[in-house]
């Protein structure tokens, strides 16, 4: 039996057993309540203390009962707290409330449904940014390992309302569902839009048409690992010095090159400046291979005279302080 619910069980007991004795002195021996309670209480303790009032016999069998089955009582109810105590429960139980605490304070954060390898990985580069996110997760085995890597997590299946309602699904800003059945992603999907119609729903597709049944869910975008492995495969050999290149620029681990899209704040001082005017190239170093304006037209390799406009993003490639420096001048801020 879980420990808890032992716990719970014997203090009900417990409480049971007392209540009866009170009310059985009352009735016998027509006792006030709190004398009647006394007498329970110091009768299951068994500290020797006298009778409150002289017993009758009929009293006094009462008395050889509730001992016989109090004593019993109290030795369950003394080894479900030790089982609870000696097992952390009372830890994890507080632990637990506080990463609830963690969560209920959470705003603009993102769900991940699933904490596989491919879970694993997105928490990484999330918290790499970092970005905020609750794993929602069935396994008892993978919880213990959030648990003990310190990561926010909601323990049920993320088909269910409770649990995506327990990870703040209805303050979220993103969900991500990567579990292994795609049955699963589309009911996930359609669980997460139905509770959220503003929520971005990025899902994972593994099999061959899967795709189009997440879209018709809800998802806002589906990926399939596989079909951009086998891709990523086939370009590593027709054009490896171009994957070698995407692979230095995209991995984001402390290297040279970085590619980051970086959002123009209505307070920055890039907007109404030209790209050659702004200063990107010339005093960050920075190449800007892409801009996502803010009507969602997409500029590749934009012209040197393209307009930045406030809510433009701004796809930059280059080292990783300079990229820094664009976010706090897109951001509004000076530079470093």
């Amino acid at each position: 039996m879980d420990p808890i619910r032992r716990l719970r069980l014997s203090i009900f007991f417990l409480i049971l057993v007392i209540g009866l004795g009170t009310c059985g002195y009352c009735l016998i021996e027509g006792w006030s309540p709190f004398d009647a309670l006394y007498m329970t209480v110091i009768t299951l303790a068994t500290v020797g203390f006298r009778e409150v009032h002289e017993l009758s016999d009929a009293g006094k069998g009462f008395t050889i009962l509730l001992i016989i089955f109090g004593a019993g009582i109290i030795a369950y109810t003394i080894g479900s707290v030790a089982q609870f105590m000696m097992e952390g429960q009372l830890r994890t139980l507080l632990g637990r409330r506080k990463v609830e605490k963690d969560i209920n304070k959470l705003k603009d954060h993102y769900i991940i449904c699933g904490y596989g390898r491919i879970g694993a990985l997105i928490g990484r580069e999330l918290r790499t940014k970092p970005l905020p996110f609750v794993v929602v997760e069935k396994s008892p085995h993978l919880c213990e390992k959030l648990d003990n890597d310190g990561v926010l997590y909601v323990q049920g299946n993320a088909t269910d309302d409770e649990a995506l309602i327990a990870a703040g699904i209805l303050r979220a800003r993103g969900l991500i569902t990567v579990v292994t059945s795609d049955t699963d992603n589309v009911y996930i999907t359609l669980t997460a839009r139905g509770l959220n119609p503003d929520l971005f729903i990025l899902a994972r597709a593994g099999e061959e048409g899967s795709e189009k049944k997440l879209q018709r869910a809800g998802a806002s975008k589906v990926i399939s690992p596989y079909t951009i492995g086998a891709g990523r495969m086939a370009q590593a050999i027709l054009r490896p010095s171009v994957m070698d290149f995407i692979e230095i620029a995209t991995a984001g681990q402390n290297l040279e090159l970085q590619l980051e899209e970086i959002l123009v704040g209505n307070a920055s001082t890039l907007i109404g400046r030209s790209l050659i005017t702004s200063g990107i190239r010339k005093d960050l170093g920075l190449i800007i291979v892409g801009i996502k304006k803010c009507h969602g037209q997409m500029l590749f390799n934009p012209a040197p005279e393209t307009i930045i406009e406030a809510s433009d993003t701004l796809i930059a490639l280059g080292q990783q302080s300079a990229i820094q420096n664009l976010e706090r001048i897109s951001g509004g801020l000076c530079q470093s």
